[in-house]
């Protein structure tokens, strides 16, 4: 794989240079930036964050310079168009072109997604910033786009098969347990394509025993509940509610970031059991998913807080669930797992996706 991004921001705190992706001239809130080509702006908006990059593709480079980078808590802002414009505020640049990698889809020309905090269309955020040109695509599309630009150095093997050098020019499945849950395939090709998925709304499998005593407290009978229902942030909530209510007892915990550190301090017995609930079905919907694609690339399970849980990962039913696919076995063994902190992922995936496909413009 190429070298390529790096990098991690915390909420509302601004981008610092480190390795990767190609920078020229990072600059600090407030004063104009120097470049040799016109910038455009690469966002990844989700339900909690939006990630707003300045990025520009040299001349004769197919590899994105990060110019300023910072990350916003959507919670904290009236709109995206609030969003940008404080970015290009504090900057003290305009560009005319951005690149929105945004959860959810875009439907007469409205992204839908129920866990956004706010409605975003391009053309009224063309209208109030001024901009020439905004284009969407999918978040985890543009995170599938970023995998290209990944290393060894910036990823955590959960299953780590003998290395195949034809096997890693296959379908890659990047999977992000977030506020919801993202799914897109990147397909190997000059340029690779990318298939952007609703596969977050697959029917949730459970398993006879424990599993199906927690499915029938989660929804009623013969009531569709998908994936992303327990394998997201807002899911490990519900996970541990549903255990606490067929145990009687109370819950303690009311925030998913709390309910993962027990679990991983060993120090709550229904937090163990909820995480251990979770990995289990996300190795199970990742199987499903390799053998769906014939992912032979690999699948990278991107989210802030699956990296900040990798070892008690590593220690669950994971491994043994994602593997534990019938006579499909075999194949599943080829298939290498990652965990990447995102961070700058989507925002460089934006920007090379909006290059892909203009590529016969000037990028304005």
């Amino acid at each position: 794989m190429k070298g390529g991004y790096q990098g991690y921001s915390e909420a509302g705190s601004a981008y610092s240079p480190s390795f990767g992706v190609a920078r020229e001239g990072t600059a600090s809130p407030g004063t104009p930036i120097s470049f040799s080509n016109e910038p455009f702006l690469a966002a990844d908006v989700g339900g909690t964050h939006a990630r707003i990059g300045l990025i520009v593709f040299q001349p004769g480079s197919n590899v994105p310079t990060v110019l300023a980078y910072h990350v916003y808590k959507c919670a904290e802002h009236a709109g995206l168009d609030v969003i940008v414009r404080a970015f290009c505020d504090e900057y003290a640049v305009k560009p005319r072109r951005l690149a929105l990698a945004s959860a959810g889809f875009l439907h007469e020309g409205q992204v839908v997604n129920s866990n956004l905090q706010w409605p975003v269309v391009p053309a009224l955020l063309e209208t109030k910033l001024g901009l020439s040109d905004v284009k969407v695509l999918n978040d985890f599309e543009a995170l599938a786009y970023g995998t290209a630009y990944l290393d060894a150095s910036q990823v955590t093997p959960l299953h780590s098969p003998r290395w195949d050098e034809k096997a890693e020019k296959g379908p890659v499945v990047i999977v992000g347990p977030g506020t919801g849950l993202g799914v897109a395939v990147r397909l190997p090709g000059a340029p690779p394509r990318v298939l952007a998925t609703e596969a977050g709304h697959i029917q949730l499998a459970a398993r006879v025993g424990r599993e199906q005593q927690v499915l029938a407290e989660l929804a009623q009978a013969d009531t569709h509940i998908p994936y992303d229902h327990v394998l997201s942030g807002p899911g490990l909530l519900r996970l541990y509610g549903a255990l606490c209510r067929l145990e009687r007892l109370p819950a303690v915990y009311h925030e998913p970031a709390a309910i993962t550190a027990a679990a991983c301090d060993g120090t709550n017995v229904r937090a163990v059991e909820t995480l251990q609930l979770f990995c289990g079905w996300l190795g199970s919907f990742l199987g499903d998913l390799a053998m769906l694609y014939g992912a032979t690339g690999g699948i990278y399970i991107a989210g802030g807080f699956l990296s900040r849980m990798t070892a008690f990962v590593e220690k669950s039913t994971f491994i043994s669930r994602f593997l534990d696919k019938g006579v499909m076995r075999p194949f599943l063994q080829t298939v290498p797992v990652h965990v990447v902190d995102h961070a700058q992922l989507g925002v460089i995936g934006a920007a090379s996706w909006l290059m892909s496909h203009h590529s016969h413009e000037r990028v304005v």
